[in-house]
């Protein structure tokens, strides 16, 4: 037990690290690695669940995430995939993956409010969330064999990954983000589409969708696996003035994302 305690403690002054908006994480896995776990989980996706037929679809969904990713830090090439799906929900993987369900369009029903969840998603990625909880599962859990976890048959140990990396709600095992996360998300995510030429204000009425439509029933997964969307309005308010100036110099530079639904 002594030892286990030490290995713990060397793990966690090893891979302490800083996000993006000065929130301690612990990070033990390369982003290779990470990159690695990404596109092995976007494989699978893509054998479980069709990619939609329709190329304005794909043409308008692509336009949005180009847009979107084009002002994203690094030089990481970005895979966009349009999933055949009436669920609303969305996700953005390590390595630069991306998938975008049919349904999502009902809520976010506009290049705008598109642009919002992309940019959120993206954000989590980018802030290294997936590393960052996998990394504390790995230092608890000796279960958690994440090098195999990806490859073979379904195990619980294959679910909790996927879960880790964002894919919870697809695979049965609801692991949201922490408070934290989500709220570094949604600030880095809003001023990703600001910065792309999107309006920030479409960000709060994406939310205010997403709850009509729920009408009281089963959430749509990415409310269920998120904040209320009252304390998610709320943040975003608070960060609004900022957005909106990086907005509006996009706007002014010629960046006017021309996407049609």
């Amino acid at each position: 037990m002594k030892q286990l305690s030490v290995v713990i403690t060397a793990l966690f002054i090893i891979g302490c690290s800083t996000s993006p908006t000065g929130q301690r994480q612990l990070l033990l896995f390369p982003e290779s690695q990470m990159a690695d776990m990404g596109a092995a989980a976007y494989t699978q996706m893509k054998t479980e669940i069709p990619s939609t037929q329709d190329g304005k679809q794909r043409r308008y969904v692509n336009c949005v995430a180009d847009a979107v990713t084009a002002v994203v830090p690094g030089a990481t090439p970005w895979e966009v995939t349009v999933f055949d799906s009436d669920e609303i929900n969305a996700f953005a993987l390590p390595g630069g993956k991306i998938g975008v369900y049919t349904g999502l369009l009902k809520a976010a029903n506009s290049p705008d409010r598109l642009a919002a969840v992309v940019g959120h998603e993206i954000a989590h990625v980018t802030a290294r969330h997936g590393n960052a909880r996998v990394s504390a599962t790995y230092a608890t859990q000796a279960g958690l064999q994440i090098a195999q976890a990806l490859g073979g048959s379904a195990s619980s140990e294959k679910r909790q990954l996927l879960a880790l990396l964002g894919l919870g709600a697809q695979y049965g095992v609801l692991m949201p983000y922490g408070r934290g996360q989500e709220s570094e998300a949604d600030v880095i995510g809003l001023e990703y589409m600001a910065m792309a030429g999107f309006d920030p204000r479409q960000s709060v009425e994406v939310w205010r969708n997403m709850s009509e439509l729920s009408g009281g029933a089963q959430p749509p997964t990415l409310l269920s696996t998120h904040p209320t969307h009252e304390n998610r309005i709320s943040g975003l308010n608070a960060h609004m003035k900022t957005a909106m100036k990086l907005y509006k110099r996009a706007r002014n530079s010629g960046l006017k994302p021309a996407c049609k639904q």
